[in-house]
């Protein structure tokens, strides 16, 4: 059978386009409801040949916007025993909707047995979107496991840190300690920064000023705490204790991005009084970019010296 070229001049066999008119009667079961859609979209998740995966992958999102006991139930069996790893992602994926104690289980469980990378990244984030104090636990435990794949740890802390909850700030707080990867500490300090909690900025200012600490996370701590709302007085206090260049320039860094008038006359001060040559230079290239009207004069009575 001859093949066909589209308006885009896209070349098309004709397979393709019965798939499309597949697609579009799928799409249809999305105005219908759970009791008339559901059997249908069951028998599509039951074949298993390799050009219906397509289709099955769209079957399992539809399914996802269904509401009823059927929904788990299938996701739950398609996350299971579809043969298509795409597919069993997305419905691993779309559990994330499913907020019950059986769901939260099976997602618990492939945390524990699986080795497909997806697959934990999918499980770990539909555990984030699960309100329940178990899920919770879960995605704590897997962050300090120390058997678990790094990547996948900082996946679980990251997630944990968008949930804006104290037990997990106070949690991620005594994790830091435990921890001897420096990319795990990072994403600790990061997502210690998205609760934007003072809390969470004085631990931040901690990490900043410990010298025992590495040179780069105390910059990372530094920086994230001056996103996260650290106040210029602080930052300016901060830096007459700094002995460090290294974070003196840092800090002159995170005061030039407060863009207000203590962080300016800080700047300023850097400029005029500090004994360190390179570091007057970062301050006043940093002023250059101020919008301050103060800066102008202050420049040219630099230049007058």
């Amino acid at each position: 059978m001859a093949s066909e070229t589209d308006a885009a001049g896209t070349r098309r066999e004709p397979e393709d386009d019965e798939d499309d008119v597949r697609v579009a009667a799928l799409n249809g079961l999305l105005q219908m409801d759970a009791g008339s859609a559901l059997p249908i979209l069951q028998k599509v998740l039951a074949r298993r040949d390799g050009c219906s995966a397509g289709l099955r992958r769209k079957a399992v999102f539809i399914i996802s916007q269904k509401r009823g006991s059927e929904t788990e139930t299938l996701l739950l069996d398609v996350a299971q025993h579809d043969p298509d790893a795409e597919v069993r992602q997305q419905a691993v994926f779309w559990l994330s909707q499913v907020p019950t104690d059986r769901a939260v289980g099976m997602l618990d469980s492939i945390l524990r047995t699986t080795d497909d990378q997806e697959l934990r990244e999918k499980a770990l984030f539909a555990l984030s979107q699960q309100h329940s104090p178990r899920a919770g636990q879960i995605l704590r435990g897997y962050a300090e496991n120390a058997n678990a794949p790094s990547e996948a740890r900082e996946k679980a802390i990251f997630w944990l840190g968008q949930q804006h909850s104290g037990e997990n700030a106070a949690f991620l707080r005594g994790l830091y300690g435990k921890l001897t990867d420096e990319e795990l500490k990072e994403k600790v300090i990061f997502s210690l920064s998205q609760m934007h909690d003072a809390d969470n900025t004085r631990w931040l200012m901690e990490i900043a000023l410990n010298e025992r600490e590495s040179i780069e996370m105390r910059k990372k701590a530094l920086f994230w705490a001056g996103q996260s709302g650290m106040a210029a007085t602080d930052l300016a206090t901060m830096y007459d204790r700094l002995t460090d260049s290294e974070m003196k320039d840092q800090t002159i860094f995170v005061l030039s991005q407060k863009r207000d008038r203590v962080a300016v006359d800080k700047l300023m001060s850097i400029a005029k009084t500090e004994k360190d040559r390179e570091l007057r230079k970062k301050a006043v290239f940093w002023l250059s970019q101020s919008r301050d009207p103060r800066v102008a004069e202050f420049l040219e009575s630099l230049i007058s010296q």
